[in-house]
């Protein structure tokens, strides 16, 4: 492998210009193909990497020269295609957006892949490198003695709009407790260390989309809702979502509870979208809280300001794309597998039939 790893960017929309944006702050790498058919899209992001070539087709960009790295940033329901496309072609490195797949029918196809692939795959689970995710991550069960409570609150904005619409319906996200929050279903299993037995979930369009139509078709994508998991180890956790929050001075605020003690994290939504004439935006913080004795201690954990420029995530976009360069550079293996994209997903779609139904559903 050169000195200079390329990339190949397979969707360059909203996202895909995140992944471009952080690859170009890594030393050694290089954005060197694009596959995007949307035309505005494809001029901005031909705008950023000026020395990377466009192709018409995904069959081209995968027998381009220089490609060593694959990146997935297409629509939620492209991926599945898209990975067998890249194994038919030739194999290498593929880091793959969540959700992994949108439907239970792709799971066959999925299972198939992950069995004959030979290359590393890491699914983009941004929200685990958060700086003060991270950090909770990492002390959650010394603090805690054992989390046995686990509360995730996300109080955001509205979905933004993407190319064709596509996040506006299930068919094609997967659906909200899909697309937006197996994010929080993948840290649930990464903070507890357990496996998912039950979940419980009430969900629905209360404020959002309620008269979007686009080609004749009324939107069917939710805002809000709660879920409750039960795991295998005795531990709960709660999701609360609520998409019509902008307002909000933290977007995520994450808790974890155990029988000596609480730890929290507060995490901000992105710069661009906090009001100018309030100052300047919050900053990150952690919160622990012993039981005994009692006293509650907050450390600000800052983000480089080049790293908040360069995403919508709180610097995680290029945390996580350190440590796939280094994957990519033969050293270590993926932290975020395919298994653990899958079972993500698994818990949102089953967190969609149990909104949908009114029952509980049983893993």
């Amino acid at each position: 492998m050169q000195d200079k790893v390329g990339y190949g960017l397979i969707g360059a929309g909203m996202m895909g210009q995140e992944h471009m944006a952080n690859i170009a702050l890594l030393p050694g790498a290089e954005v060197r193909a694009i596959y995007e058919p949307d035309a505005g899209m494809r001029a901005a992001a031909l705008a950023r990497a000026p020395g990377a070539v466009a192709h018409d087709t995904l069959e081209a960009l995968l027998a381009a020269d220089g490609v060593d790295a694959l990146v997935i940033a297409s629509p939620n329901h492209c991926h599945v295609d898209q990975l067998e496309a890249i194994a038919a072609a030739r194999p290498r490195p593929v880091l793959v957006e969540k959700p992994l797949y949108t439907d239970t029918a792709q799971v066959p196809r999925l299972e198939r892949f992950a069995a004959g692939y030979p290359a590393p795959v890491w699914v983009a689970m941004e929200y685990r490198y958060m700086p003060p995710i991270a950090r909770l991550v990492a002390e959650a069960q010394a603090v805690t003695g054992g989390v046995k409570m686990l509360t995730v609150r996300e109080h955001r904005f509205p979905f933004l709009e993407k190319v064709g619409n596509w996040n506006r319906f299930n068919r094609y996200s997967g659906g909200t407790l899909v697309e937006k929050c197996c994010h929080f279903f993948d840290l649930m299993r990464l903070i507890l260390g357990q496996e998912p037995v039950r979940v419980m979930a009430s969900a629905g369009q209360a404020v959002n989309h309620k008269s979007e139509v686009y080609d004749g078709e009324a939107s069917d994508i939710w805002d809000s809702g709660y879920v409750i998991v039960d795991f295998d180890g005795g531990s709960r956790a709660m999701l609360e979502l609520c998409m019509f929050a902008e307002g909000s001075r933290y977007q995520e605020e994450v808790s974890a509870v155990g029988p000596i003690g609480k730890i929290e994290c507060f995490v901000p939504g992105p710069g661009r979208f906090w009001p100018a004439h309030l100052g300047a935006p919050p900053v990150p913080e952690l919160v622990i809280s012993p039981r005994d004795p009692k006293g509650p201690r907050r450390i600000e954990l800052p983000v480089d300001a080049a790293l908040l420029a360069a995403g919508d995530h709180n610097g995680s976009t290029f945390y996580q794309h350190e440590r796939f360069l280094a994957v990519v550079r033969g050293q270590g293996a993926p932290e975020v597998t395919l298994a653990d994209g899958a079972k993500a997903v698994a818990i949102g779609l089953a967190a969609q039939e149990s909104a949908r139904t009114g029952q509980a559903v049983t893993l």
